[in-house]
């Protein structure tokens, strides 16, 4: 692959805002190098073509690089219930995505739905994401099969349950091991694609089901685990009612060995300080989704609560409960809610900028993606104000850095998306 020049104002985060001044990184005029699909340089256009003279220059002037966005939780059989807003948690499950979900077991409608479920992703500028799959490991082989097609960075896997659903999405503990086994063997660590172990929540899963999801986790070293904690106030007393044992949510899949730093725990609306302190201390990450906590009318989620333990957070847009797949739009939605709390943390385009990008890096174990310092993978977005329009407008206008990047948040959309870039390979761009 050539060596490729890229010109346009750039933003990213090296650092971590949460901890650090200045963690955000800028370069108005700035220029990107790639190379064999890496960062090669960057920095300043002028001082980079002065080194590198006879690199071949795309020039986007008056556009956006950003590093590509990472949705850490996001749910593929979902797409079609968008917008099926006004139930809280259980009764929306129940009424909209679980009747959904059940349709998967017919594989030309999950090869259509993974179809516009990746398709949404690109055209969004999401590079990598973690996604809960389907029930069905026949949906979960075409799933797999167009996320390797589609050039993205994917994690999933077979979502797993045998209580509390729709009998049609259950399974039994044994099949779930020959299955989700297979699927590990099958697809873990070929190519983009990773694994999820993925239990749908605690509600859901028999002790016998945790008890396989903790043996495939310690026979597969290097797959992740997914899925969801404190979200709605009913669910958390199910989960109470089901596993008495346990002091709290959290301590059912402590139990199990399923909490750690490969661990994404969706949502934690409602946590405990103690569970806040111990999943600081095990280091697993929490997928904050505030549209989706929004639209289920889930609570308002305490970010303040999270940074002053030391929990690990990263966005996700949790489609279909969530209200699209924009990672734009749901650091804003972040920053929006967290200025409605009565506790709030004021989040800057900088905090917004990283939890869309490296945090789910971070979190998903893609060390070499989430920022664009040199020697990381060239997984980029390429944002491009329409002439005429507001955005376009403003970010021209902008007074500072900080100003010009709060309007992508607040403005940008899906039709900003120019290019998606993996790789240093278009994985999206729009046509000519």
């Amino acid at each position: 692959m050539p060596s490729q020049l890229y010109r346009a104002t750039i933003f990213h985060t090296p650092g971590n805002p949460f901890r650090e001044v200045n963690a955000l990184e800028v370069f108005a005029d700035g220029g990107i190098l790639v190379e064999a699909g890496r960062v090669a340089a960057l920095g300043e256009f002028s001082d980079i073509t002065r080194r590198f003279p006879k690199a071949a220059v795309r020039d986007w002037r008056g556009s956006f690089l950003l590093p590509g966005f990472i949705d850490t939780h996001v749910h593929f059989p979902q797409v079609r219930v968008l917008g099926a807003l006004g139930e809280p948690l259980l009764q929306w499950l129940k009424n909209s995505a679980l009747p959904e979900e059940a349709r998967m077991a017919n594989t030309a409608y999950a090869r259509m739905i993974a179809l516009e479920f990746l398709t949404a992703l690109v055209r969004h500028g999401t590079t990598g994401a973690m996604v809960f799959g389907a029930h069905f490991a026949s949906a979960m082989e075409i799933f797999f099969d167009e996320a390797a097609r589609s050039g993205l960075r994917i994690v999933s896997g077979l979502v797993l349950s045998d209580q509390c659903l729709l009998p049609e999405l259950h399974v039994s503990p044994q099949q779930a091991y020959k299955l989700s086994s297979g699927l590990i063997k099958r697809y873990h660590g070929h190519g983009e694609l990773l694994y999820a172990v993925t239990p749908r929540f605690a509600l859901s899963t028999s002790e016998a089901m945790l008890e396989v999801c903790q043996t495939l986790m310690q026979e597969n070293p290097g797959v992740l685990f997914q899925s969801h904690l404190n979200e709605n106030g009913d669910e958390i007393r199910e989960v109470a009612r089901l596993f008495p044992w346990a002091g709290d949510y959290l301590a059912v899949y402590e139990r199990f060995g399923l909490v750690g730093v490969r661990s994404v725990l969706a949502h934690n609306v409602h946590p405990t300080d103690s569970e806040l302190h111990r999943l600081a201390r095990s280091g697993s990450t929490v997928a904050h989704c505030p549209a989706s906590n929004a639209a289920l009318g889930s609570g308002l989620f305490g970010m303040a609560r999270h940074v002053t333990h030391g929990v690990r957070v990263a966005l996700g847009t949790d489609v279909g409960a969530g209200t699209g797949f924009g990672m734009l739009k749901e650091g804003l939605q972040a920053y929006l809610m967290q200025r409605l709390s009565p506790n709030g943390f004021g989040l800057t385009p900088a905090h917004m900028l990283y939890l869309a990008t490296r945090a789910g890096a971070e979190a998903l174990g893609m060390h070499d993606a989430g920022d664009l310092s040199i020697g990381r993978s060239a997984d980029f977005v390429h944002i491009k104000p329409r002439d005429g329009t507001v955005l376009a407008a403003v970010t021209r206008h902008a007074e500072s850095a900080d100003h010009a990047l709060a309007a992508l948040f607040t403005l940008a959309s899906a039709d900003n998306i120019a290019g998606t870039f993996v790789r240093g390979r278009v994985v999206y761009e729009e046509a000519a």
